[in-house]
């Protein structure tokens, strides 16, 4: 009956794709105990989903009081082989759960006493320094260690790429990509790569030994991870058990290159099978030692898994490296991780006793891994909601809460900042006296239920909005997500004015053209005056259309390239906006002198060059303010 009930709830979690409590009582957290129950309740879930989403490839380990409770890989390792995924021997890729790894091996630089968590970073740094952007107010390894050091973040070109001609020394990374500070440390979060391959870099600068051999030997060889490499490209040995990167189009599978991510490899490029990354939990659960093999002091373990940062208490916070999650009422600590076509987590369960790993490839593997885990806890360890009541008077306050926000790790510095565009977070005031949030699976509908604290209705979900000394709301931070807080936008910033700005100037730009084309043979017997006006908006209209057209264009062509590389068809569009400002200088120039020299003869004329001005004008601001005007990135 439980193995039949494990089926039933399995596939209603798929069905529904519910991330909310079951009312079915027939489990408990104990039935996991039960290998035949834990594999009927995981298959019920992935298979159907796998086929949905078009993952080719996955695996769930999942280990309770010391016993592997289920160890099972799903979907291929090779398609066009037939090979099948083997739990034990496939390698698939952890994305930025190989940051845990790295947080090992600092504290491990701690024990030695080679390493103060809370001095200035720099000091542990030879070929080059954090700069000193905030004076007085150095970037520490409990900074990094928190996400809270400050960074911007960034990607293109750079962070992940398939040719392994362009891996470069660590540290000669380090030094080149180093991105801006943006906050002082200690103020907000914002997730950052950059900052952890520091802290690998600083592991290999203080033991001698480069990252990936440190690894190695400090951690994959104490606890028997024979299957697991750092290295990019993989050793010959396991690269014959690497799980292809597929990505699915035209009802067909297609075969990706192999990521390499080793420019800033201590951040995510650990190549494991689950066998393996389920030891690595193992250790971490049993206070540093996996059957015989000791990786931290259990001290140490328990001061990482302790809360070293929050925004706000009421909610989950960052541990030293490990983040928290609440399951069910159950807190939980690992970390996910996504490469380009693989998407994992590792959540380890203190109060249970139990590690759970997933992997997914494909794009689609980000929904299975994301709904996997909470599905188990609302399963077999649900929750209860209550029903919450709105305060009556909150309409009194709720505008200062409503509004768009952004995530801190953001791009502010370079081209990056234009992606931006597309991320924001509406947060809506109700008539119901609640807030609307739009984030994906984060968001929904929130009731206060203490001073800047709110709930999700019909959940257990929390948000904390944070507040100056005026009393003006600056942020939020999500339960679940203590590595990522967001700051409110600024009205200009915003998705929707930057589009209406867009969509309008365009559409007077159009305009511009249809209506050359359509009075060609007028134009031509216009006064000189006149005529050189008219050539100045068909030259404006003419520039900030083909920025957007071809910028599609060429966006669909090298969407696939955009983080591995900086396309050559990117840098040539790029000159597009440069020519499309000098045109919006120009052609005000012009206007001005349509009003001072009477030029066209109609109030109507003028209003028209005024009108044209201003849409060049305001995407002359928007190209500078998104960084898309010049050449900015790392070359």
């Amino acid at each position: 009956m439980k193995i039949i009930n494990a089926i039933k709830l399995g596939f209603m979690f798929m069905c529904l794709a519910l991330f909310t409590t079951t009312s079915v009582n027939a489990l408990d957290i104990s039935d996991l105990d039960d290998p035949k129950v834990a594999e009927a309740f995981i298959d019920g879930l992935v298979l159907p989903m796998m086929k949905t989403e078009h993952s080719a490839a996955g695996t769930v380990g999942i280990v309770k009081d010391g016993k592997v409770i289920l160890n099972k890989g799903y979907g291929y390792q090779n398609i066009k082989d037939h090979i099948l995924i083997n739990a034990e021997t496939t390698l698939m890729r952890p994305g930025s759960v190989s940051k845990l790894f790295t947080w090992v091996a600092v504290m491990q630089m701690v024990e030695q006493g080679k390493l103060d968590l809370d001095v200035d970073v720099n000091n542990y740094l030879d070929n080059f320094k954090i700069k000193d952007t905030y004076p007085g107010k150095p970037v520490t390894m409990r900074h990094i260690m928190t996400h809270s050091a400050g960074f911007e973040d960034g990607a293109m070109g750079y962070l992940i790429k398939t040719d392994p001609a362009s891996i470069i020394p660590l540290a000669d990374s380090m030094k080149k990509y180093q991105p801006a500070r943006v906050n002082p440390p200690g103020a907000q979060t914002a997730y950052s790569n950059y900052a952890t391959g520091v802290a690998g870099l600083i592991v290999a600068n203080l033991s001698g030994l480069d990252f990936n051999s440190y690894i190695k030997q400090n951690i994959f060889d104490v606890i028997g991870m024979n299957n697991s490499s750092f290295a990019e490209p993989l050793p010959a040995d396991l690269n014959e058990n690497m799980a292809m990167s597929y990505t699915f189009s035209a009802e067909q599978y297609a075969e990706k290159a192999f990521e390499i991510i080793a420019n800033f490899g201590p951040a995510g490029s650990l190549s494991s099978t689950s066998s393996d990354m389920l030891k690595f939990g193992l250790a971490i659960l049993n206070g540093g030692e996996y059957e015989g093999g000791r990786i931290l002091k259990q001290e140490t373990v328990e001061q990482m898994l302790t809360r070293n940062f929050s925004h706000d208490d009421r909610l989950m916070g960052m541990a030293l490296g490990f983040y928290e999650t609440d399951l069910g009422g159950t807190r939980l600590v690992g970390h996910g991780g996504d490469t380009m076509h693989f998407h994992s987590n590792l959540a380890i369960d203190i109060e249970n006793n139990m590690v759970i790993y997933t992997s997914f490839g494909g794009g689609g593997g980000s929904k299975i891994r994301t709904a996997l885990t909470p599905a188990i806890y609302d399963a077999f360890s649900p929750r209860a909601t209550e029903v919450i009541t709105p305060p009556a008077d909150f309409a009194d306050r709720a505008e200062k809460y409503a509004g768009n926000y952004s995530f801190w790790r953001g791009n502010f510095s370079s081209i990056e900042k234009a992606m931006g565009m597309m991320g924001g977070i509406p947060v809506i005031a109700t008539p119901d006296n609640t807030l609307i949030v739009i984030l994906g699976p984060y968001g929904g509908e929130y009731v206060e239920i203490e001073h800047n604290l709110f709930q999700r209705v019909n959940g257990y979900s929390k948000l904390a909005f944070q507040e100056n000394d005026n009393g003006d709301i600056t942020g939020f931070v999500l339960d679940g997500m203590p590595f990522m807080s967001t700051y409110k936008a600024a009205a200009y910033s915003t998705a929707n004015f930057n589009f209406s700005l867009l969509g309008f100037s365009l559409l007077i730009f159009a305009g511009v053209v249809l209506r050359r084309l359509y009075q060609w043979s007028r134009f031509k017997s216009l006064p000189r005056g006149e005529k050189k006006a008219a050539n100045a908006s068909m030259i404006v209209s003419s520039a900030n259309l083909l920025v957007f057209i071809l910028g599609t264009i060429m966006m669909i062509i090298v969407q696939d390239q955009i983080f591995t590389q900086i396309p050559f068809l990117l840098k040539l569009w790029l000159i597009l906006p440069i020519i499309a400002t000098v045109a919006g200088f120009y052609h005000a120039y012009n206007a001005v002198l349509v009003w001072k020299d009477d030029i066209g003869g109609s109030v109507w004329a003028k209003l028209r060059y005024s009108v044209i001005s201003i849409c060049g004008l305001m995407l002359c601001w928007f190209y500078y303010y998104r960084n898309i005007l010049g050449f900015q990135y790392f070359g």
